[in-house]
């Protein structure tokens, strides 16, 4: 088992008293690919960002464990060497930092490794051609004047280089055309492998077309209301949230 969340209940710092997750229950073993999908408000970023401990968000109960490792209590980065990464809704403009230097830093505070120059660029130069990101791109300060589709094939970019061991990929598909949908897709199957597991956060089905998806989950007023495959998706997108 991957990840295992058992019986989880949050509530939002700057309101203590509502809570969002009610009683979340999540199993994802390696080699998975899991999809959240569920109706505005239901909590959905709010799991992927509790499984962080974002600090907008506490814990009042129940446990995720990782790895074997329970780590509510566990501070973001060490969350993030320990093997989870998690990709932005509206990933963030940094004015002054280039991608280049971006992966760099982050592959290195994430790995502890030293990093060799040059099959580093190599690597990204290949993951790059293969997003049909343009390379002059690597140069540029990370975000800036990018496109919506531009940031979240950079999303991607960073996921293939620090290669977790889980990617949670909240709305990566939110904004793309139909061939930017393509992309991104085909840069989740250049990740996913049987030893690493994705869970993907959407409301819409168009990237799920593209995948092959092992459980769609419903999560409604704070808990996983029903899972079953891929075709639970298609059920949804038919007849809505509604049990």
């Amino acid at each position: 088992m991957l990840l295992e969340i058992d019986n989880l209940y949050t509530s939002a710092l700057d309101d203590k008293n509502k809570e969002i997750l009610k009683g979340l229950n999540l199993k994802i073993n390696k080699g998975e690919i899991h999809v959240i999908m569920g109706p505005n408000g239901s909590g959905k970023s709010t799991l992927a960002n509790t499984i962080m401990n974002s600090p907008k968000y506490i814990i009042n109960n129940g446990t995720i464990k990782f790895d074997g490792e329970i780590i509510n209590d566990m501070s973001t980065d060490k969350i993030a060497k320990k093997g989870i990464f998690m990709s932005f809704q509206t990933p963030e403009e940094i004015p002054g930092i280039s991608v280049a230097h971006f992966l760099k830093t982050a592959k290195t505070s994430v790995s502890d490794e030293k990093i060799n120059l040059f099959h580093f660029s190599k690597q990204n130069e290949e993951n790059m051609d293969k997003l049909k990101i343009n390379k002059d791109y690597i140069n540029r300060d990370l975000n800036v004047g990018f496109s919506g589709g531009e940031k979240k094939k950079n999303e991607i970019l960073q996921l293939l280089t620090l290669n977790p061991k889980l990617a949670i990929l909240d709305e990566i598909d939110s904004g793309l055309d139909v061939d930017a949908i393509k992309i991104v897709s085909k840069g989740i199957k250049m990740f996913k492998n049987e030893n690493n597991s994705v869970l993907i956060i959407t409301h819409s089905t168009k990237i799920l077309k593209e995948l092959d998806v092992d459980y769609v989950h419903i999560l409604k007023n704070g808990k996983i209301i029903k899972s079953g495959d891929g075709s639970l998706a298609k059920k949804i997108e038919e007849e809505g949230y509604n049990e």
